[in-house]
């Protein structure tokens, strides 16, 4: 089977390939996971894992891990989680499937719990029953426990906009690139510590590229804003040695990603990161 050239599927698209190949989605999304994990980068392990998620729109969505070399090993970023904001940035509301090269590890399983429809998303691993999650994480810990209602991949506008800063370090919110990573930081999930956050990466060839934070209950598996735009960028085939400005836009809460960006920034691209503080509205999710 041909692979695609982008990193997702339209909805009209995987339906013709399967009929064309006379099999059911299912099995279509096991046959495109090394197509997935051909995005991988994976320079400390060398293991490349592919995932695809299947959207409630009937569109396909690849996920690869993504390592960063003289990184902490916790600033990578696992294939499901990939596939997932692939889904997210691209408007995707719900994921019916998700496809893995091998079972999703106790991380991954977190993660996916803060998902809409998680208890009943269904996984599928080449040559094995389909499991739901729901079987794969009994007794799950998640966003009911700690009394929140929200879920990752629904809509959401935070209502927040550029607030004053006395950091001579921060950037005043007045460019494009900085208009960018508030819109993203809007979409973001982060209902535990409320500190929104989303940033944006302008490429070497004018291109912006941005990324959203997705919290999780158990806090360690959550995803930072840069490791989803570096996702983004990933799925792109494009490398982050072009990425020649960023911004940071993210709420004031009991967290911030903006010391590890920055030496994540420093480290893969060679810039600083810019940062914009902004004040949060009355959340409607």
């Amino acid at each position: 089977m041909n692979a695609p050239d982008a990193a997702m599927l339209a909805p009209g698209d995987a339906q013709a390939r399967a009929a064309a190949a006379g099999i059911d989605t299912d099995t279509l999304m096991t046959a495109l996971l090394p197509w997935a994990a051909s995005f991988a980068h994976v320079p400390v392990s060398g293991f490349s894992v592919g995932a695809v998620a299947l959207g409630r729109s009937g569109a396909l969505y690849a996920g690869a891990n993504l390592e960063l070399a003289q990184m902490p090993l916790s600033a990578s970023v696992h294939a499901e989680q990939a596939a997932v904001a692939n889904a997210w940035l691209n408007g995707e509301e719900g994921l019916v499937a998700l496809a893995v090269t091998a079972a999703p590890c106790g991380h991954c399983r977190q993660f996916l719990s803060e998902l809409n429809d998680a208890a009943r998303l269904r996984i599928l691993i080449a040559e094995k029953t389909p499991a739901t999650l729901g079987e794969l994480l009994p007794a799950a810990f998640g966003p009911a426990d700690l009394g929140v209602n929200a879920r990752l991949l629904e809509t959401a506008d935070h209502g927040l906009a550029a607030a004053p800063s006395g950091d001579e370090l921060a950037t005043s919110g007045d460019d494009d690139l900085a208009s960018a990573a508030l819109s993203a930081a809007n979409a973001s999930y982060a209902p535990y510590t409320r500190a929104y956050a989303g940033i944006a990466l302008r490429l070497r060839d004018a291109t912006v590229v941005t990324g959203r934070y997705a919290e999780c209950a158990a806090y360690n598996p959550s995803l930072p804003a840069l490791q989803a735009a570096l996702v983004a960028l990933r799925l792109r085939r494009v490398d982050a040695s072009v990425i020649v400005d960023a911004v940071l836009a993210e709420a004031p809460g009991a967290s911030s990603q903006r010391t590890a960006a920055a030496a994540a920034l420093r480290t893969i691209a060679g810039i600083p990161l810019r940062y914009l503080t902004v004040s949060p509205g009355a959340a409607r999710i």
